[in-house]
């Protein structure tokens, strides 16, 4: 019995050895390739570093974000790490486990993709906003109902200032997937103001008054052609538009300037005697009309 355990024993000490002697002969004959792969995953790293901070800079000359930069970066950083990952597997002849590699990195991929499909849209279209010349801080802007002042473009959110000091928060997607207007890209605006004369009014006259009246008061914004057209016979005018172009940016100044064309017009009309009538409503009573006081009787 105890012969019978030490030769078990033998068997099992010369396994272990002849296991460890084959790892060893094995290490010797590989260890080129694995000081070759090290090498190269540290230069891979060092590389990784300076790319990073190349690729950060050059992004900060075209977008002006830091959030972007950074994302933009790192992304290029762990391309160049996996880069040398892969080819130090390949030099250490470590092909099934390359395979394995790739596969449970697209496996991965496809889990966060879909468990986070509503942030990577945001974030997708928050990197091609922040690379539109058309769009940037500061800018004046009408997207998907609102209108504001773009206070920022982050990866998840565009934000805009409203007029009344509100703060509005637009998914990026909503942006990219919507019409949007920039009032900031051209310095001028074009007004249209709506008024009406009276049935007795010289047309002619209030054209040529309207017109040099607008002229005077924005000649030094815009040498445009100021317009002119009368719409239509109303219930109790007739009624015109007049278009003219100022220079403005944003929905405040288009205001400015509609309330100062308002006054001028209104001041005009009635140095010269031109009417601008109130809405008439004629009510009629008739005499089958039984009041409540006729009932109380």
């Amino acid at each position: 019995m105890a012969v019978e355990l030490r030769d078990r024993i033998d068997k099992s000490l010369e396994t272990l050895l002849n296991k460890l002697n084959s790892w060893w002969d094995g290490f010797v004959e590989n260890f080129p390739n694995l000081v070759i792969a090290i090498l190269v995953l540290f230069a891979a790293y060092i590389l990784a570093k300076y790319i990073s901070r190349l690729v950060e800079r050059l992004v900060r000359r075209r977008v002006h974000k830091k959030s972007v930069s950074n994302m933009v970066s790192k992304i290029s950083a762990v391309v160049v790490v996996m880069v040398g990952l892969f080819l130090a597997l390949g030099i250490l002849n470590l092909s099934q486990a390359l395979t394995s590699l790739l596969a449970g990195a697209g496996v991965l991929g496809l889990v966060i993709g879909l468990a986070l499909q509503e942030t990577l849209s945001n974030t997708v279209a928050g990197v091609v906003l922040s690379f539109r010349d058309k769009i940037r801080i500061g800018d004046w802007v009408e997207t998907s109902g609102y209108a504001g002042e773009v206070m920022d473009i982050n990866l998840k959110n565009f934000i805009l200032k409203e007029a009344d000091n509100k703060i509005i928060i637009i998914p990026n997607k909503v942006i990219i997937g919507n019409s949007l207007k920039n009032f900031t890209l051209n310095n001028d605006m074009r007004m249209t103001v709506s008024c009406g004369v009276g049935y007795e009014s010289d047309l002619e006259k209030v054209k040529s008054l309207t017109l040099s009246t607008i002229k005077n008061e924005f000649q030094e914004e815009s040498k445009a052609e100021v317009e002119f057209f009368y719409t239509e016979f109303g219930d109790s005018s007739i009624n015109f538009i007049c278009r003219f172009w100022f220079n403005g940016k944003n929905a405040k100044e288009a205001l400015d300037a509609k309330s100062r064309a308002i006054m001028a017009i209104r001041k005009t009309f009635r140095e010269n005697d031109i009417n601008i009538p109130f809405p008439i409503r004629t009510i009629d009573f008739s005499n089958e009309l039984i009041t409540q006081k006729n009932i109380k009787k």
